[in-house]
């Protein structure tokens, strides 16, 4: 027989206390991600009424059900946004202002909900209009998965404006998980939002996305380096794409000084660390292909322009 029940959980508490910088106890209540997640899950049946719920919503029972989804989702997001406080409390903030704080920015945030509904509906727009595979606009809301990761950066968004702690990264990192699609909170995007494919986009916190940007899968707005660590926390370290730019699979923009200018492409797989002016085309001009034939051993090359 192995080691006894006893023996485990000995050989446990020696690691908790020899390794104590992954432990949290005896420390500030956490928000919880399943709750957070619960709520995310009720934020978006309210951004897209019929759409998260499992039975059909009629307009006679649509101001009852609302309110009392509402009164739901405020009671458990404050409680969460109080332990988010406690855990790191603003500066001008005192520890018996906590739970009217919560309250204040729950409603405060709630209150966004119809701006948030906009701009989501400017990105539903984009995705229909432009995805000739697209059969309705229902259809994108229910299939598309970047509709959910852009509704979840979009709330996540104004809970980082309030300067909310841990939650916002909860929310985009449950989004994140679902969706394939890496969307910080603290990223600005603008209106008419799409991403085609969506799989492994990732979006910096300190990027900034005009409107009418579409962009396929693969691509990265990343920093050109985060060697700095910590030194690096508040600066500008990802790029700003601005209107009407296109950006193909793959490709990489690096850097918070890099300006992808208006109406710009960038083509597939291209590794951009310098801004670009209004009006370009950015492609990877050429590329071998080496092609061998396994029965025979014979190799040849092709060129192409990409």
């Amino acid at each position: 027989m192995g080691l006894t029940l006893d023996e485990l959980t000995a050989n446990l508490i020696a690691s908790y206390n020899c390794a104590g910088g992954i432990n949290h106890i005896d420390g500030k209540n956490l928000p919880s991600k399943q709750a957070v997640t619960e709520i995310t899950v009720d934020l978006l049946r309210l951004l897209f009424p019929g759409f998260f719920d499992e039975k059909a919503i009629h307009s006679s029972d649509l101001h009852a059900g609302t309110i009392a989804l509402l009164a739901s989702v405020a009671a458990r997001l404050e409680s969460e946004i109080e332990k988010s406080l406690e855990y790191n409390p603003p500066a001008n903030l005192v520890a018996t202002d906590l739970r009217e704080a919560a309250r204040t920015l729950t409603y405060k945030f709630l209150g966004d909900l119809a701006e948030v509904r906009d701009l989501l509906r400017t990105d539903i727009e984009a995705a229909y209009d432009g995805d000739p595979a697209a059969l309705s606009k229902e259809e994108v809301i229910v299939a598309y998965p970047f509709v959910e990761a852009i509704a979840v950066q979009r709330l996540a968004h104004v809970l980082y404006l309030h300067e909310i702690p841990l939650i916002p990264r909860i929310m985009t990192e449950w989004a994140h998980a679902r969706t394939g699609m890496d969307l910080h909170p603290g990223a600005r995007i603008g209106t008419h939002f799409f991403v085609d494919h969506c799989t492994g986009t990732v979006i910096g916190e300190t990027a900034v996305i005009g409107n009418h940007v579409k962009m396929y899968q693969g691509v990265g707005l990343v920093a050109k380096s985060l060697a700095a660590g910590q030194a690096l926390r508040g600066l500008k370290r990802h790029p700003t794409i601005e209107d009407r730019v296109t950006i193909y699979a793959g490709a990489t923009i690096m850097g918070g000084g890099t300006i992808v200018g208006a109406g710009s492409t960038i083509g597939a797989s291209v590794f951009l660390t310098t801004s670009v002016p209004a009006d370009s085309l950015v492609i990877q001009e050429a590329a071998d292909v080496k092609i061998i034939q396994k029965r025979t051993g014979d190799s040849f090359e092709l060129d192409f322009q990409i």
